[in-house]
């Protein structure tokens, strides 16, 4: 018998699209397109194209999971670190309009990563919970 939608699901689908596919589209895109770049920031000491690479990784990637609803909970953890890397030590000296995106993304896949991402998702289709 089908499990009937609640209000829940339909929140946690329109942050999973917004969420995903704006950080895909808008952010991670262009990072991959540009990829590798010498110019990239550098916060873990690890070089500018590991850095680059783990960003588009985070923000292409685990976006578009996040945004299918597929191993979602796993998939916020890049984009949670991203994020905070973003609204902390990239915007940290900047003032709050040019880091609150960064954390307003960050609040989003916080909120993904404790609720899951609800019956309209990959991820509930494969646990058999299908609506």
């Amino acid at each position: 018998m089908p499990v009937s939608v609640t209000p829940l699901d339909l929140g946690l689908l329109a942050l999973r699209l917004y969420g995903g596919g704006t950080m895909c589209v808008v952010h991670g895109w262009g990072k991959l397109t540009s990829f590798p770049s010498a110019g990239f920031p550098d916060p873990f000491g690890i070089g500018a194209t590991p850095s680059h690479g783990l960003a588009v990784f985070a923000e292409v990637l685990c976006a578009v999971l996040v945004a299918a609803g597929a191993f979602t909970r796993l998939a916020t953890v890049p984009l949670i670190v991203t994020m905070a890397v973003a609204g902390f030590y990239i915007h940290g000296g900047d003032p709050w309009q040019k880091k609150e995106l960064a954390f307003t993304y960050l609040a989003i896949y916080v909120a993904l990563l404790g609720t899951g991402p609800g019956r309209l998702s990959v991820d509930a289709r494969v646990r058999g919970k299908r609506v």
